[in-house]
């Protein structure tokens, strides 16, 4: 993916800030690894979502990695994926690498992490089986685990995959599926999304820390989750 110069970003943020106002626009997203917290809520608020399955697999993405709050700070979790040579490689077509140990990894930090929250025991059950089974795909792990968070959030609002790849420039779109990324800035709002902050786990150690993946706010929260993807949406209008 290209960098966007400071003219460019802040003429495309005009245009989606528009765009939000119009309770028509449909938002598009990338599929994501336990994505952030403004990713669904921009899920639950908008009429509609798409999910892009026809665009290019993108490095350092939430295509493939979450951020969660351990003992040391916010940590990043990467899924290791097959290398394909060149960079045009389809994100349906991106192979989960089994090669190391990441699942263990993953939800050995996840527990870590997780564990004296007030929620994780409503959750663990069902997400703990997405680190013992191999899922082929990255595409098709990711959008089981789409599924998974939607349910738990009680949001019944289809996410629909392209039928082909999306024009960024439809008029009809709110196009998120580079805006919400690693390395975007991660304590400022975009324009439409502000971070509201709730307690945490270690926030003794650390002030809040914004946008961390969904399973930080639900295990915190629970069942006020869904209430405060809203307020996160609400702030500015």
């Amino acid at each position: 993916m290209f960098d966007l110069t400071p003219a460019i970003w802040i003429t495309l943020n005009q245009r989606n800030n528009a765009l939000f106002m119009n309770s028509q626009t449909k938002n598009l997203l990338s599929i994501s690894y336990l994505g952030p917290v403004r990713y669904y809520a921009w899920i639950l608020t908008s009429r509609q979502t798409l999910i892009e399955q026809h665009e290019n697999y993108s490095k350092q993405s939430y295509r493939n990695r979450c951020r969660i709050a351990a003992a040391n700070g916010p940590l990043s979790l990467a899924i290791p994926v097959v290398h394909h040579h060149g960079n045009k490689t389809k994100i349906t077509d991106i192979k989960i690498d089994y090669s190391t140990s990441w699942q263990n990894i993953h939800w050995r930090s996840i527990i870590s992490a997780y564990r004296s929250s007030p929620f994780f025991e409503f959750y663990e059950h069902e997400l703990a089986g997405f680190y013992t089974s191999r899922e082929k795909y990255l595409f098709d792990f990711d959008r089981k685990l789409l599924d998974l968070m939607l349910g738990f959030l009680q949001i019944e609002k289809p996410c629909h995959l392209t039928s082909s790849y999306v024009n960024s420039d439809s008029d009809a779109i709110m196009d998120l599926r580079d805006m919400i990324h690693p390395k975007k800035s991660k304590n400022k709002d975009d324009g439409q999304f502000r971070a509201v902050p709730y307690d945490q786990v270690f926030h003794d150690r650390f002030d809040f820390i914004p946008d961390l993946s969904i399973i930080d706010l639900l295990f915190n929260k629970g069942p006020e989750s869904r209430k405060i993807l809203k307020e996160c949406m609400n702030n500015k209008w």
